[in-house]
């Protein structure tokens, strides 16, 4: 197998071939068709997170079709389409997972952080941590949905039943989560980088009812405000954009420091809260919903042996929506 290998931290990643390894007890082996690329790579890559597995193959928005399957695994069978996301492994025995609470897991594992991912021709994978994709769907479409998707769907969630929901930053979860909070009848309004022209009008073009920028005042209070974006500086502008007893998101595993700010932005029962990692069970309910609001990922594709120009470009904000992979 041939993979994108990070040897260290803050340094480009490097083609390499790999001896195909065979799936232990309870693992699956898939050959990768598709695999995006998400701004928690590069949060892996730039050092940014810390204690990463090195040598270290990134990516966690895997689709593939399983070619081995190891002992004692149930229900997957040979050349059957799956996804795999972040969230690789968890212990199932500490308080978080005897909860359901198995996104909070104390001795987790990540897939492409602390656990070899996909970018590279084949990988290995936890069967329990493996959803089933169907036939319906190009590869590439579905790639960012095991993280893009899976994430937002997850941070639509918490920002709880309100009916006018803002989106700071629009790229890969952003351009998603539009679409699922319109399919369920909310007005969305999209906040970009100020004075991003292109981008307000691909948001636009989904259908949200509003596009401007993070300077900018929405038409009216908002009920919630999801953040994607990475800069911290936008906890203080959302918080003035939500109504009282409004919720701001924050959405991102990584966020710039938050800049003090008085409390009155806080107070009359505003929340702030913060999303981390999924449950097998978000990826479960959002995967089955998926096909049903017809979500259109918009991606750029490059081949494999690309993935440093891939995230170069991403860093840059250079494509609308996700880039992916394609051994």
């Amino acid at each position: 197998m041939h993979a994108m290998v990070l040897k260290r931290a803050r340094s480009a990643l490097e083609w390499t071939q790999i001896a195909d390894r065979d799936p232990l007890p309870g693992q699956i082996r898939l050959r990768v068709t598709a695999c995006g690329v998400c701004r928690t790579d590069l949060h892996v890559i730039d050092g940014e997170l810390p204690d990463p597995k090195v040598p270290i193959i990134p990516g966690h928005e895997i689709v593939g079709r399983i070619d081995a399957i190891g002992d004692g695994v149930e229900g997957l069978q040979l050349g059957q389409r799956v996804g795999v996301p972040w969230l690789a492994h968890t212990c199932g025995v500490c308080p978080y997972c005897r909860s359901q609470a198995e996104n909070l897991c104390d001795q987790p594992l990540f897939t492409g952080y602390t656990r070899d991912g996909g970018y590279a021709t084949a990988t290995i994978a936890d069967a329990r941590f493996a959803f089933p994709l169907g036939e319906q769907g190009a590869d590439v479409a579905l790639a960012p949905l095991l993280c893009a998707g899976l994430i937002g769907w997850r941070s639509l969630r918490l920002a709880g039943d309100g009916q006018v929901i803002g989106l700071y930053g629009f790229g890969a979860a952003g351009h998603i989560v539009a679409q699922i909070a319109q399919w369920q009848g909310r007005t969305v309004y999209a906040f970009t980088r100020p004075g991003d022209a292109a981008t307000q009008a691909f948001a636009r073009s989904l259908g949200v009812s509003w596009a401007g920028g993070s300077d900018e005042a929405p038409p009216r209070p908002l009920d919630a405000a999801i953040i994607y974006a990475v800069v911290g500086a936008l906890v203080p502008s959302a918080l003035r954009a939500v109504r009282k007893g409004g919720r701001v998101v924050c959405a991102g595993i990584h966020m710039s420091d938050i800049p003090t700010f008085p409390y009155r932005l806080l107070w009359e029962e505003r929340h702030l809260l913060s999303v981390a990692n999924l449950t097998r069970q978000d990826g479960i309910d959002f995967l089955a919903l998926a096909p049903q609001i017809a979500i259109r990922t918009q991606t750029t594709t490059y081949p494999l042996e690309q993935a440093n120009q891939a995230l170069a470009d991403l860093r840059a904000g250079r494509f609308e929506g996700a880039a992916v992979l394609i051994p």
